[in-house]
């Protein structure tokens, strides 16, 4: 049994770098090989009518796993199948109209090598990414995508490090080719994270996490101070709308007017609302982001907006916390 020894720190920091820089350097290569065959595959997916098949064993099953889900979520229908599996059913799961990816660092993976005779056969298209162009597998396939590396991380040269990190970087790269070919943008890819902080803040408008307009507290043109008060404390928004005598917006009275009002006159309480009032309130259209609305509100130092709808009518209020709580920020 080998002795096992601590390591000084230079040496622990020496073989982190000397990874960094071989699978660095493996990346840069790997730059400079894209070019027809690339294209090719790409060409190939957009024109398919079907999915894409990432297909891969043991650590390539890994990175065909991550490939597909990269792809799923940036607008490319894409799944996983692992190549054993496919041999004994999975087979079925793949379509004539389907383009399969098959991942193998040498080409020679006898799984593989049976499974895309089979798709071949029933008229699918392939993709091979394989890190020898000579393979079995390269030579089988419509289009081969050459993720050959000189060297591998692993001191012992055997363990699947620099060589799985250029197929990840070519699956990405192969997904984002797709993704701009195909006009994907931010609420595209929302609408495939409905679940996370980007899909909330691209998919949650301010209609969605207002208070409607029978929940925001209102007073009248003609209201005193102490009314207006009421209003606030009532309806735990830091402020209360003013409404004229048509029922239009005249304003807002907020907390910050009556610290103002309070500093400026002393004793407010029978002062007109209409005199201390702030009467320009800073509102939002009901049809526009909710994170619209946060920026706004940060922008302008505000901690409330009011809500307007397509007729230009109050139709309800906003307030920071509001928007804290539907997590858009």
């Amino acid at each position: 049994m080998t002795q096992i020894h601590a390591p000084a720190t230079d040496d622990i920091l020496n073989t982190a770098r000397r990874v960094l820089d071989i699978e660095a350097r493996a990346l840069d290569a790997l730059a400079g090989r894209l070019g027809a065959e690339f294209e090719r595959a790409v060409r190939l997916v957009l024109d398919s009518r079907g999915r894409v098949i990432v297909c891969g064993l043991g650590k390539s099953g890994h990175i065909a796993r991550k490939i597909a889900a990269t792809m799923a979520s940036t607008g490319t229908p894409a799944y996983f199948v692992h190549a054993a599996e496919a041999l004994h059913g999975d087979l079925g799961m793949i379509h004539r109209d389907d383009v399969l990816i098959a991942l193998s660092n040498s080409g020679e993976t006898a799984e593989l090598l049976a499974v895309v005779p089979l798709v071949r056969r029933q008229g699918g298209r392939t993709i091979a990414m394989t890190g020898n162009p000579q393979s079995t597998l390269a030579t089988l396939a419509d289009v081969h995508l050459d993720a050959g590396v000189a060297m591998e991380a692993c001191p012992l040269n055997l363990a699947p490090t620099a060589s799985t990190t250029c197929a990840l970087a070519l699956g990405d790269a192969l997904a984002v080719a797709l993704l701009d070919a195909r006009g994907f943008r931010e609420d595209d890819f929302a609408r495939s994270h409905p679940g996370g902080a980007l899909g909330r803040r691209l998919l949650t408008h301010v209609r969605d996490v207002m208070r409607p307009r029978d929940s925001v507290p209102t007073v009248g043109i003609g209201a005193t101070v102490t009314e207006a008060l009421l209003q606030v404390t009532r309806g735990g928004m830091g402020m209360t709308v003013v409404l004229d005598d048509a029922g239009a917006v005249a304003g807002v009275f907020t907390d910050g007017d009556l610290r103002r009002a309070i500093d400026r006159l002393g004793d407010v309480r029978t002062v007109p609302v209409a005199d201390v009032m702030s009467r320009h309130p800073r509102s939002i259209s009901d049809g526009r982001l909710a994170a619209e609305a946060a920026e706004k509100m940060e922008s302008k130092r505000v901690s409330q907006l009011l809500v307007i709808d397509e007729t230009g009518a109050l139709a309800g209020a906003l307030t920071m916390h509001d928007l804290m709580l539907a997590k858009v920020i």
